[in-house]
């Protein structure tokens, strides 16, 4: 049967037209939904016992099962959710004095193959439809009873590698008759899939663009991402400068700083110059050593050295707190797993 949580507002109207109900119900179906988090059609109560049996006979409602639950000593806590089709994602809920911030999956698997990141070497499974992305942030609040302030796509997968999805999940997220986060309390970061940075500009929303920087040339940067073998750093910042220009947003680029590869001072230099006059911000994340992996973390000596000289060069630069790091949830150590792993593990 159809996922419900998968259709907007709009299409659910046309869909309770066809069952021969009001559209307004729509919007009843959606109070129940996104504010308060049912998880059967019985608790609509509102609803005639004829609709919720229509609805029963038509469709489910996607209820993840927590496969597996991990709290940092900071206070992250890593899920792991079985998606019921045999397979399972990770999802990151880490705390800020602002608020509330979870980390969510796009894919099962990955097809980028980033040679820094956890996902590397897994097979790409499939994408997640809208429902799949809304649910990871409505278990997480019925499982912590605590409100989501801030959204940000960098969990498993590549945001823009499942555009359409994506980019409904993010209306629904926003819409004041869903989960009624606001636009610019979500981030959406892209390993740097240049059409669809141009096509997201046109979407009109007002959400904050990550681009996965990590290097200042293309030999480098295609070392450590191969999509830079398909869209090249020049072809990348091109890109992004089309984004400020059509959105007046700021874009934030994230760059990982690896020991030895992409610390040191010359780095920064190339930085300022790629950077220079562009509405940004940089995210320096300090990268985490992960099974197999070639990279290991830059000195702190080396972080502080690098913010330094690009703020005293005009590119504000910040460095990412590290949250979950003890349970695995830090920053591209979050990875699918198979649900043949975890089955046992179930929490009821």
């Amino acid at each position: 049967m159809k996922n419900i949580k998968n259709y907007d507002l709009e299409e659910l109207k046309i869909e309770l037209k066809n069952l021969g109900e009001k559209p307004f119900r729509a919007e009843q179906i959606f109070q129940w939904l996104y504010k308060e988090k049912v998880e059967n059609f019985d608790e609509m109560t509102n609803l005639s016992l004829e609709l919720r049996e229509k609805l029963k006979q038509n469709y489910t409602i996607c209820n993840f099962n927590i496969l597996k639950k991990q709290e940092s000593k900071d206070g992250t806590i890593k899920y792991l959710f079985d998606v019921l089709d045999k397979n399972a994602i990770e999802t990151v809920l880490m705390k800020y004095h602002h608020g509330n911030t979870i980390c969510v999956s796009s894919q099962i698997g990955c097809k980028m193959g980033c040679k820094f990141c956890a996902s590397t070497g897994i097979n790409f499974i499939r994408n997640l439809s809208s429902g799949e992305i809304i649910e990871q942030i409505i278990k997480v609040e019925q499982d912590t009873r605590e409100k989501i302030s801030n959204v940000v796509f960098m969990g498993i997968g590549e945001p823009l590698d499942n555009y359409e999805q994506v980019v409904k999940a993010i209306r629904m997220i926003n819409n004041p008759k869903g989960l009624n986060i606001g636009a610019r309390h979500i981030s959406v970061s892209t390993s740097g899939l240049v059409p669809k940075i141009y096509k997201l500009a046109e979407e009109n929303i007002q959400c904050t663009l990550s681009i996965s920087l990590h290097a200042t040339n293309n030999e480098k940067r295609s070392s450590m991402m191969p999509v830079n073998n398909t869209y090249p750093i020049e072809e990348l910042l091109q890109a992004c400068k089309d984004y400020i220009e059509k959105t007046n947003r700021r874009i934030s680029f994230e760059y990982a700083l690896a020991k030895d590869n992409n610390d040191n001072l010359q780095d920064a230099k190339e930085l300022v110059k790629l950077l220079k006059g562009m509405l940004c911000h940089v995210n320096l994340i300090p990268i985490n050593k992960i099974e197999n992996g070639q990279y290991t973390k830059s000195s702190n000596e080396n972080i502080m050295k690098f913010r330094d000289y690009l703020n005293d060069h005009g590119i504000v630069a910040t460095i990412r707190r590290e949250l979950g790091s003890d349970i695995d949830a830090a920053c591209r150590t979050i990875k699918k797993k198979k649900f043949r792993q975890f089955k046992s593990n179930i929490v009821k």
